[in-house]
C-alpha cells in the first residue's frame, strides 16, 4: 500500500512539472498545461479516495503519537 501511496505521489509531482515546464514555453503550449494540470487534479483525488478506502477497509491505520 505504501508504495502505491508513493507511486500515486510521484506522479503528481511529475504532472506538475509538466505543466510548469508547458507553461515556461509559452502561450502554444495552454491546452498542455490544463490538460497535465487535470492529470494533477484527478489524480489527487484518486489517492484521496484510496486513502480513504484504505482507512475504512483496515489496509493503513492511523498511530497516536505518545
Amino acid at each position: 500500500m505504501q508504495a502505491l501511496i508513493v507511486g500515486f505521489l510521484v506522479l503528481i509531482v511529475a504532472s506538475l512539472g509538466h505543466a510548469l515546464s508547458s507553461l515556461a514555453s509559452g502561450p502554444e503550449k495552454a491546452a498542455l498545461m490544463a490538460q497535465a494540470l487535470t492529470m494533477r487534479i484527478s489524480l489527487s483525488i484518486a489517492l484521496f479516495v484510496l486513502l480513504l478506502v484504505g482507512y475504512h477497509f483496515g489496509w493503513i491505520a492511523p498511530h497516536a503519537v505518545h
